[in-house]
């Protein structure tokens, strides 16, 4: 449980303790209000502490309800936030797109002119790294912040995710899912815990490729096919369950995309040779599989603090299961 002082929007600094913080300082002019705040965080030092404290132990926590509503509501959090990281711009976005494309092609150029043994595990490390850099630009895309363009979204969208074998909009549509309902343990899309029944009923393979290390940590491919256990449907089929009848066109046209950069991918591979297109893409591409699995499960999971999962119905599921994310 953490204990907030909220002062207009000075940062407050965060003091050591066995569960992270959210402090948020919201713009209430004068007013101060000491609230305590339903989720796993730290304690955060209030202005009138004395600085000499700073070096002293830090209290134990107190025992964290999960199951009791924030103090504060979304609009309480979009007020706390700057106004210019509402800004969205387009020609700053595209200077990302465009930093990260060049770096992208001068990694592949350098490493096949080296073609060296000692060269190549240094590039798919880095290669990797910068598809993920690609992916996360597509999410800015999918969440709608990378402009105020929908057609610009979608297209950049489209170029970025298909290159790393990503379709866009049945990834954007299920991540919107995601979202609405992060941390349920019954309706979010991905890494939530499995009911005992479900996992009883697993095959063997099924099993080892879901929780044997280091198998989880290559699983984003085949969720894009099959989704979760205990859940159907496909990324690629625009009559899966994860989407509604007027997306379909939406679907179809992801699909198309990807279809489109698998077949120029088999075409370099023929022209190139499947040694050097497994050095310059496939290997890296697995890189960057691992990152987005190994980052979306510690968000969805933590580290040393295991987060809580609901079930149920959640009076706001959408706040609850935001706040109990860690980044």
């Amino acid at each position: 449980m953490a204990r907030l002082l909220l002062s207009g929007v000075a940062p407050l600094p965060l003091l050591p303790c066995r569960r992270r913080a959210i402090a948020f300082a919201l713009p209430l002019g004068n007013v101060r209000l000491r609230l305590r705040v339903a989720a796993p965080t730290s304690r955060v030092a209030t202005v009138e502490e004395d600085d000499n404290e700073n070096n002293a132990p830090p209290p134990p926590c107190e025992d964290f309800d999960p199951g009791a509503a924030p103090p504060f509501g979304l609009a309480d959090i979009r007020a706390a936030i700057p106004k210019h990281c509402w800004v969205k711009d387009p020609w700053r976005s595209m200077g990302y797109v465009l930093r990260d494309v060049v770096v992208v092609f001068a990694l592949a150029a350098a490493a096949a002119r080296l073609h060296s043994c000692l060269a190549w595990p240094l590039y798919w490390a880095a290669q990797g790294t910068m598809f993920w850099a690609l992916f996360v630009l597509g999410h800015d895309c999918g969440h709608g912040s990378f402009s105020n363009n929908s057609r610009l979204n979608s297209v950049m969208g489209h170029i970025l995710h298909s290159s790393i074998l990503v379709p866009y909009h049945g990834w954007r549509i299920s991540h919107r899912t995601h979202h609405q309902n992060h941390g349920h343990v019954d309706k979010d899309e991905s890494w939530h815990p499995l009911p005992e029944r479900l996992y009883r009923s697993l095959n063997r393979a099924t099993r080892m490729l879901r929780f044997s290390i280091p198998f989880p940590m290559l699983a984003y491919p085949f969720y894009l096919w099959s989704r979760s256990p205990g859940k159907s449907g496909s990324h690629f089929h625009p009559s899966s369950d994860l989407f509604q009848p007027n997306e379909r066109n939406d679907v179809l046209t992801s699909t198309a995309c990807w279809v489109a950069m698998a077949a120029l991918l088999a075409g370099l591979t023929f022209l190139m040779g499947p040694l050097l297109m497994l050095n310059l893409y496939f290997v890296p591409y697995w890189i960057f599989v691992m990152w987005l699995d190994f980052v979306t499960y510690l968000h969805h999971h933590g580290h040393n603090d295991k987060l809580p999962w609901y079930r149920g119905k959640i009076d706001d599921m959408y706040r609850n299961g935001a706040i109990c994310g860690e980044d």
